[in-house]
């Protein structure tokens, strides 16, 4: 195992813990990261109870399909953006049985970046009953590095809002 994984470990292990003691839920919508955020997290022990499923829509119909995004928002913002991000989370909320949704979608690279939306952009979107909120950063690296950096982002997020 990999010095980074364990330390993804550490942070899934204390998401895990707060999410039992909180009677939390957690559901991913994953596109850019591939499901390597539900990785981590189903890598704890008894995660069961506290993950329901992950969604990996990696096209703009799986988005569609499985989570609900609009095509207007497809249309108007593209696939990398908040907006999107957003419906992916609340999507994502309202397939499962979640009380807490991530989502993330982004140019990983080496191609597919845009003087817009270049290599290493990536959104991120969060989801309860009660709130969305929705983030986007810029990542340097090569494709692997975008991910692992996302995937940093969105642990250190959910640990935040797990405690």
């Amino acid at each position: 195992m990999s010095a980074l994984f364990d330390e993804w470990l550490k942070f899934a292990t204390h998401i895990g813990t707060v999410c039992i003691a909180e009677k939390r839920v957690i559901v991913g919508a994953e596109s850019c990261t591939g499901g390597l955020i539900a990785a981590v997290l189903t890598s704890v022990s008894g995660s069961s109870a506290w993950v329901d499923r992950g969604f990996v829509t990696y096209s703009n119909e799986a988005k569609i399909e499985m989570l609900g995004v609009s095509q207007t928002t497809l249309d108007a913002f593209g696939a990398v953006s908040e907006e999107t991000a957003r419906e992916m989370a609340i999507g994502a909320l309202r397939a499962s049985r979640a009380t807490l949704t991530y989502s993330v979608t982004g140019v990983a690279g080496p191609t597919g970046g845009s003087s817009a939306k270049p290599v290493g952009m990536v959104c991120f979107g969060f989801a309860t009953a009660n709130s969305v909120t929705s983030f986007t950063h810029y990542f340097s690296g090569e494709r692997s590095a975008v991910r692992e950096q996302s995937v940093n982002f969105v642990l250190g997020k959910l640990a935040r809002a797990s405690t």
